[in-house]
C-alpha cells in the first residue's frame, strides 16, 4: 500500500454548524426538537397567543352555553372545543415550535450549543449501508457531525 492509501483523510475546515446545515439539507441527518421544553414560557420560541387564546375562547365559550342554555350545550361546546384543540390546534402549535427551535438552533454556533446544553436538541442519522447514530445532551454533537461528514464524503 502507498503512503496515500493508509493517511486518514484530512478533516473539513469548515465550521461543524456549516456542516451540520449541509448534512440537514442533504437529509442524512435529522434533527430533534423536545416540543413540551420549547413550548413553555420562558423559551426563546414560545408565543403565548397560541397556546393561551384558544383554550381560554373554549372555556369562554362552554361556560356561556352553559349559563345562557344549559349544561349540556356547554358540554357539548367543550368537548367539540377539545376535539378541534387536539386535531387543528395542537399540530399547528407543534409544527411552529419545531421550525422557530430549528431556525433558532441553526442560527448561530452559540445558540445550538446553549439548546444543546438544555437537552433541548438530538441528532439521528441512518447511514445507507444500516448503521444508526444518534446523539444527545450527553454526547458530542461536533464530532458526530465531522463522523458523519467522513462518512458521506
Amino acid at each position: 500500500m502507498s503512503d496515500a492509501e493508509t493517511e486518514a483523510p484530512e478533516p473539513d475546515p469548515r465550521p461543524p454548524l456549516v456542516l451540520l446545515r449541509a448534512l440537514l439539507d442533504s437529509q442524512v441527518v435529522k434533527l430533534g426538537v423536545h416540543i413540551r421544553k420549547m413550548n413553555s414560557p420562558g423559551s426563546p420560541v414560545y408565543r403565548h397567543g397560541e397556546n393561551i387564546w384558544p383554550a381560554a375562547g373554549i372555556l369562554v365559550a362552554s361556560f356561556g352555553g352553559t349559563a345562557l342554555i344549559h349544561w349540556y350545550v356547554g358540554a357539548a361546546i367543550l368537548a367539540a372545543g377539545c376535539y378541534w384543540w387536539i386535531a387543528k390546534v395542537q399540530p399547528r402549535i407543534r409544527d411552529g415550535v419545531f421550525e422557530r427551535t430549528t431556525a433558532l438552533a441553526i442560527s448561530s454556533e452559540a445558540y445550538f450549543d446553549a439548546l444543546w446544553a438544555k437537552g433541548v436538541l438530538s441528532l439521528y442519522a441512518e447511514l445507507p449501508d444500516g448503521r444508526k447514530f444518534a446523539a444527545t445532551r450527553r454526547d458530542d454533537w461536533r464530532v458526530l457531525v465531522r463522523l458523519l461528514t467522513r462518512e458521506t464524503a
